[in-house]
């Protein structure tokens, strides 16, 4: 599904990437691991075309992403639905508008919003708090809102940079389950992370970087 042949990021006196070579098939949960610094968020960004290689290139199935046109990169990324560290939610919007404002965007329609937010909102376990304001949701639920609001589209990819980053270990193990339900569902998870811990209860392949290369690849995490 994603495969990254020879990529490379050179900023003026840093490598980000060096001569990266990878590649992750529909339907598999893979988390990145690695310090600050290491490579994990322009590696995911490479996947969105947020940043172009300097070297090498990237396929999103047989697709050069680098040499997408704008409209279909936009495409492109309608089928990938992205979670950050810091949430990004709309603030003056409510959990359930949060969510309806992402459909709305690709153009859905009011009886297909009406239907679809409550079961996402029942998916993340976040029903309850539907007309709550994400400065009335703990950072907890404010991540799980940010995760509803990335697959309401069902994107066929997730990319997860630090989604746990500000959260405590229960937030973080509920974060965590919900990820590996949407894996479960069909989606494929990239989730980027320095946390050893969260890694370890996902028991999912494990991609280490060290100063912008792979140092190891392991398939079968036990």
């Amino acid at each position: 599904m994603i495969y990254f042949n020879n990529v490379s990021k050179v900023y003026k006196d840093a490598v980000a990437l060096d001569d990266v070579t990878v590649a992750i098939t529909a339907g598999e949960f893979v988390s990145i691991v690695g310090h600050s610094g290491a490579g994990k968020t322009t590696l995911t960004k490479m996947i969105l075309a947020d940043e172009n290689p300097s070297d090498g290139t990237v396929f999103f199935e047989s697709t050069n992403v680098h040499k997408l046109k704008s409209k279909e990169l936009t495409k492109l990324r309608r089928r990938i639905g992205v979670v950050f560290q810091d949430f990004k939610l709309l603030p003056n919007k409510t959990a359930y508008e949060n969510i309806a404002f992402a459909m709305e965007a690709v153009g859905k329609s009011d009886e297909e919003i009406a239907s679809d937010v409550p079961h996402v909102l029942e998916l993340v376990d976040l029903s309850h708090r539907m007309h709550h304001f994400p400065t009335e949701l703990s950072g907890g639920e404010q991540q799980r809102l940010a995760i509803a609001r990335a697959i309401i589209n069902q994107p066929e990819l997730i990319i997860a940079d630090e989604p746990t980053g500000n959260l405590d270990p229960i937030n973080t193990h509920e974060i965590v389950q919900i990820l590996k339900k949407i894996n479960d569902l069909g989606a494929t998870v990239i989730l980027a992370t320095h946390n050893r811990g969260v890694i370890d209860a996902i028991g999912k392949r494990v991609i280490t970087m060290e100063n912008g290369k792979i140092i190891r690849d392991s398939k079968h995490h036990t």
